[in-house]
């Protein structure tokens, strides 16, 4: 392997399978943006919302994919909410 591209091309990934990492990967950054926003270190957000600090790091370090319960555990207390939005290019539904 020399490359990422050839790297990515032997993971195999399917476009929605990407597009899926790259939901999730969005999500932790804005996570980040907004904790960094409100000059909050990762031990503040932690006390803040009731969980452990290593958990956010793992959030933030996208170790393993969150679950929405702990996103919402650290979402609300900052004063934020997920929400579901269309794709720029909505997909037909599968019948």
């Amino acid at each position: 392997m020399s490359d990422w591209k050839e790297f990515r091309n032997e993971l195999n990934i399917s476009a929605e399978e990407e597009s899926a990492i790259e939901l999730e990967k969005e999500l932790i950054r804005t996570m980040v943006e907004i904790r960094e926003k409100q000059g909050l270190s990762q031990a503040d957000v932690a006390s803040l919302c009731n969980v452990k600090q290593p958990l956010i790091s793992r959030m933030e370090k996208a170790t393993h994919s969150p679950q929405i319960d702990s996103l919402l555990r650290v979402l609300v207390p900052l004063g934020y909410k997920l929400a579901i939005v269309p794709l720029s290019e909505p997909k037909k539904p599968i019948v």
